[in-house]
């Protein structure tokens, strides 16, 4: 098992930059692959992105491609999600998750389904003011 704790959000303005941290403990980090979510108020949890168990792979949902970047430091037992250009509509709670298995599944379905992932952290606000 592993747990998770995410860090780093806060209020942010438009056009800035925040990165998130997510803290893993309890087991070899290395042999989960990672996702970052998100959820804005009535809304449905949302993918973000995901790495691999070793950093060498990433995937990352449409909206944010180019402006987000998913990175790792298994040394550290940590992943982290710099996020560029910020923009309103990237406010939300957002929650790293994990599941054993440090390959990246081959179907998109799979990577971003919330069901796939079996460790989540409590969240981290991130809340960009127009």
């Amino acid at each position: 098992q592993v747990q998770l704790v995410e860090s780093g959000g806060g209020l942010v303005a438009t056009g800035d930059s925040l990165t998130l941290s997510c803290a893993a403990s309890g087991s070899t980090f290395s042999n989960y692959r990672t996702a970052w979510f998100r959820q804005a108020p009535g809304k449905e949890r949302e993918f973000v992105g995901i790495i691999s168990g070793s950093g060498a792979a990433t995937f990352y949902a449409g909206s944010v491609k180019g402006r987000f970047t998913a990175s790792r430091d298994n040394a550290k037992n940590s992943v982290y999600l710099r996020m560029n250009s910020l923009k309103p509509e990237d406010t939300a709670t957002y929650y790293c998750a994990a599941v054993l298995g440090a390959v990246l599944p081959p179907s998109a379905r799979s990577r971003s389904n919330p069901t796939s992932y079996h460790y989540w952290g409590q969240g981290t606000q991130v809340t960009v003011a127009s």
